[in-house]
């Protein structure tokens, strides 16, 4: 298993405009890392709704409808 050491003599063999494509994917690590700890915490709690699952998807499209049955049509035929 590579060590700190062993990563940082790579990294210092790169030219330094890669030095900047290290650092963005260092980043993208610790993102992906506090989602996958979110996703645990959230997962942790025995009853979670779907709403409170969806949480950051709520809003995300632009639209003035609710849901489809805002739309009277839609429902004429349901259940036949």
């Amino acid at each position: 298993m590579p060590t700190l050491e062993t990563a940082i003599q790579k990294i210092q063999q790169l030219p330094p405009e890669q030095w900047q494509k290290v650092i963005e994917f260092i980043e993208f690590l610790e993102y992906q890392s506090s989602q996958q700890q979110k996703t645990s915490k959230t997962l942790d709690n025995s009853q979670v709704s779907f709403a409170e699952a969806a949480q950051e998807f709520i809003g995300c499209l632009d639209s003035d409808l609710e849901d489809l049955s805002h739309n009277p049509q839609y429902l004429e035929e349901l259940g036949q």
